[in-house]
């Protein structure tokens, strides 16, 4: 499992949020995720630029 960390602000959300990356699909070249907070209180479903330029991955287990 992926854990990772907001690089800032996104969608209401605040700089430092940590998410469990929770899918990871591709239809036609377009990659989407599904992450959730570490408390599964909120759920984001992103694009992979949205992931890469807000995201930093913190932890591969």
């Amino acid at each position: 499992m992926k854990i990772y960390k907001l690089k800032k602000n996104f969608k209401g959300l605040k700089k430092g949020t940590q998410f469990y990356l929770i899918a990871e699909s591709e239809f036609i070249g377009v990659k989407d995720f599904v992450l959730r907070t570490k408390d599964l209180a909120v759920r984001i479903s992103i694009n992979e630029r949205e992931l890469h330029s807000n995201f930093i991955l913190m932890q591969y287990l």
